[in-house]
C-alpha cells in the first residue's frame, strides 16, 4: 500500500479510503443492504490487513450505527493512532450552525469510542448558517483537540472558495480535503471545484469512484439488493444511461487490453487525474482486493483520452 499526506497536514493516508455507508443496522431505514457488526468488522479487518488506514463514515449513516460498528471494530483490531478516522456533519438538525456542530461532534465521538476525529468533514454547504459561524465553530474543535483536520464534501466551487477565504482571513483552520462526486461518468467538478482544490493543495477523496458499480461491469444493473433498492444511485446515473453506457464499454475494452478488471481501469484513471484517495465501499472482501490491484495499472495519455472523449455535460449531482 502507498501512503500520501492529506493536504498540507502531516497526516498520512492510504491511497484508498474505506467507505462505511454499507455498515449499520438496516432497521434505521436508511439502507436495506447494510452489514451487521460482525460482517462489518470482517470488511474492516480485511481493509486493515491490506494496509488501508483511512476510513470514512458519517453521523447519519444508518442513524449513527455505522459509526458505532466502526468504533467497535477499531477498538478490537488496531491501535487508535494507527488509523485515520473521518466522519461528517450536516444532515442533522441545525446543519452547520455552531450549536449543531458542537452537539454532533460529541455524538460522533461517543459512537466511535474515541476522543478525537482525524478528519471532520462538512457533508454539504449550509445555506442557512453564515460561513463565518461554521468556520469558527470548526476551528474551535481543532483548537480543543476534538478534531485534527477539516474536510468538505460536495458543493459548488464558489462556495468552497468562500469558506476557505473566510478561514484564511480570520486565522481559522482551512479544509485539507474534498470528498466530491467524481468518476468517469460524472466529471462536472473538473470545471471549477477541482481546480480550486488544487489551488489550495486540498486532497481529493471522491465518493462513488465506480459510479455505484456501473464502471465495474458491462451490465448497467445487477440482481443485488443494493442495485434494486439504491434510489440515490438510480437518481445519479440512470437518466444518462444511454450515453454513459458507451463510456462503460470503453472501460471494458481497456480492461480486456491490459488483462485487468474494469474496476482497476476506472480507479487507475482516478489516480492519473490527481485523486489522493478514492472512497471504496465494500460488502465483500474481494472488492477491496480488486480495488487495491489498480495501483499496479498504468494508463497512457492515449488511454485517458479514449476514456474521456465520449463524455457529455451532466446535470449537477451532489452539490445542493
Amino acid at each position: 500500500m502507498d501512503y500520501v499526506k492529506l493536504g498540507n497536514t502531516d497526516i498520512k493516508v492510504s491511497r484508498f479510503c474505506l467507505g462505511c455507508m454499507s455498515f449499520g443496522d438496516p432497521a434505521s431505514k436508511m439502507h436495506a443492504w447494510t452489514l451487521n457488526p460482525s460482517e462489518s468488522e470482517a470488511i474492516i479487518q480485511h481493509a486493515l490487513n491490506l494496509g488501508i488506514n483511512f476510513i470514512d463514515t458519517a453521523n447519519i449513516y444508518s442513524a449513527g450505527t455505522s459509526e458505532t460498528y466502526l468504533g467497535q471494530a477499531i477498538k478490537k483490531n488496531i491501535a487508535r493512532d494507527k488509523v485515520v478516522l473521518a466522519t461528517k456533519v450536516y444532515f442533522n438538525e441545525g446543519h452547520l450552525s455552531k450549536g449543531a456542530i458542537e452537539k454532533e461532534i460529541d455524538g460522533s465521538l461517543k459512537r466511535l469510542g474515541t476522543d478525537y476525529i482525524d478528519l471532520y468533514i462538512i457533508h454539504r454547504f449550509d445555506y442557512t448558517t453564515p460561513i463565518a459561524e461554521t468556520m469558527e465553530a470548526l476551528h474551535k474543535l481543532v483548537q480543543v483537540g476534538k478534531v485534527r483536520a477539516l474536510g468538505a464534501s460536495a458543493m459548488y466551487g464558489y462556495q468552497f472558495y468562500n469558506m476557505q477565504l473566510a478561514a484564511e482571513q480570520n486565522g481559522w483552520t482551512k479544509f485539507v480535503s474534498m470528498q466530491n462526486h467524481y468518476n468517469l461518468l460524472y466529471r462536472e467538478d473538473e470545471r471549477e471545484l477541482i481546480p480550486i482544490c488544487k489551488q489550495f493543495n486540498v486532497s481529493l477523496t471522491p465518493y462513488s469512484p465506480l459510479a455505484a458499480g456501473r464502471l465495474a461491469r458491462l451490465e448497467w444493473t445487477t440482481d443485488t439488493l443494493r442495485s434494486k433498492m439504491d434510489k440515490t444511485a438510480i437518481e445519479k446515473y440512470d437518466s444518462t444511461q444511454q450515453t454513459d453506457t458507451n463510456i462503460v464499454k470503453r472501460v471494458h475494452e481497456l480492461a480486456e487490453k491490459y488483462g485487468v478488471t474494469m474496476t482497476q481501469i476506472a480507479l487507475a484513471w482516478q489516480f492519473v487525474k490527481g485523486v489522493t484517495s478514492p472512497i471504496i465501499g465494500a460488502t465483500k472482501t474481494k472488492y477491496l482486493d480488486d480495488a487495491v490491484g489498480s495501483l499496479n495499472v498504468s494508463l497512457t495519455p492515449e488511454d485517458i483520452t479514449y476514456l474521456e472523449e465520449l463524455y457529455i455535460p451532466h446535470r449537477i449531482v451532489g452539490a445542493l
